[in-house]
């Protein structure tokens, strides 16, 4: 079993920033990619971006490339999300996500792939 846990979340005016992080424990040698997805009141769950663990191949919304980068630190099973210049409509739940295959640019931002995830975490961005 992997456990998710993520953190960094907060209320912040909009142009500001936020890192989130997730830190992962368990079986973190099960999972080969792991990614970010987000869900807006009202709104479906999206990918944000994602990251093949091994390789540190990146996959980003095009909507969000630029102001979002996503990284990782094997060494301590954790994984990140910058950003910046944030909007009132990025105000969502940010959750982490873990799979076991890897991502590629047809599938890494498809719910149904990852097999575990975070409990979110609250970004509220205001004007």
């Amino acid at each position: 079993q992997v456990r998710l846990v993520e953190s960094g979340g907060g209320s912040v005016q909009a142009g500001g920033s936020l890192r989130l992080s997730c830190a992962a424990s368990g079986y973190t040698y099960r999972y080969n990619c792991m990614g970010w997805f987000r869900q807006a009141p009202g709104k479906e769950r999206e990918g944000v971006a994602s990251i093949n663990t091994d390789s540190g191949s990146t996959y980003y919304s095009d909507s969000l490339r630029g102001r979002f980068t996503i990284s990782q630190d094997n060494a301590k099973n954790t994984l990140y999300l910058q950003m910046n210049g944030l909007k009132p409509e990025d105000t969502a739940v940010y959750y982490c996500a873990a799979r076991w295959s890897l991502c590629d640019s047809a599938s890494w931002f498809l719910e149904r792939e990852s097999n575990y995830w975070g409990q979110g975490t609250q970004v509220t961005v205001s004007s």
